[in-house]
């Protein structure tokens, strides 16, 4: 399970911090072709998020989603 601390639920990411992250994640993982080919591939075949969300939290209870969801809920 994910905790935060206090540092981290001080500095929630806005979209585009996630974006940039996201892309330096790809890049470094995948290199630079292989980052822009799987982003054409999501643009360009349709994604079925089920399957996604189904891999995702397979071995999680729904307790669990939500103890971490509201760790991370801002008011």
């Amino acid at each position: 399970m994910v905790s935060l601390n206090v540092m981290d639920k001080a500095k929630i990411m806005d979209d585009r911090e996630i974006r940039m992250r996201g892309m330096e994640a790809l890049y470094k993982s995948l290199g630079p072709a292989a980052a822009l080919r799987f982003l054409s591939l999501l643009y360009w075949e349709p994604t079925d998020y089920v399957e996604i969300y189904r891999r995702l939290y397979e071995e999680q209870t729904i307790d669990e989603i939500f103890a971490r969801a509201r760790q991370n809920w801002q008011e």
